[in-house]
């Protein structure tokens, strides 16, 4: 992992709660971009701990700013939904954001796939 600078947004292992790493990872999904449960695992260094970062994402709503709408399963089903205050309620954020879902599905998911390991060159 790349070395954390004082204003770098990027987890600290030595520091940080695997939620708290999941966060920090999840704060930098852009906008209109989706990615996976097991990506950000991946990109942890936890390549078998998809499920911890659903828990994470699950959690998410006591933290500030996370967005956990762009955090799809590795179909880009919208796994998730149901831990929203409404069930159609992160199909809406994402549509908000320009991202199509048709059946609880995105559409164009490896278009639009944001991997965390590749794009933040870790």
């Amino acid at each position: 992992m790349r070395a954390k600078t004082s204003a770098s947004p990027l987890p600290d292992p030595d520091k940080n709660s695997f939620f708290e790493d999941v966060y920090a990872i999840a704060r930098l999904i852009p906008k209109g971009r989706v990615t996976s449960y097991g990506a950000i695992a991946a990109c942890l260094g936890a390549k078998s701990s998809a499920r911890m970062v659903g828990w994470a994402m699950n959690a998410s709503f006591t933290q500030k700013k996370v967005p956990a709408h762009r955090v799809v399963n590795r179909k880009g089903l919208l796994s998730g939904k149901m831990h929203f205050k409404r069930p159609d309620m992160m199909q809406q954020l994402l549509e908000k954001e320009g991202i199509k879902v048709k059946d609880d599905q995105v559409q164009n998911f490896e278009k639009i796939f944001w991997d965390p390991a590749r794009e933040l060159e870790l």
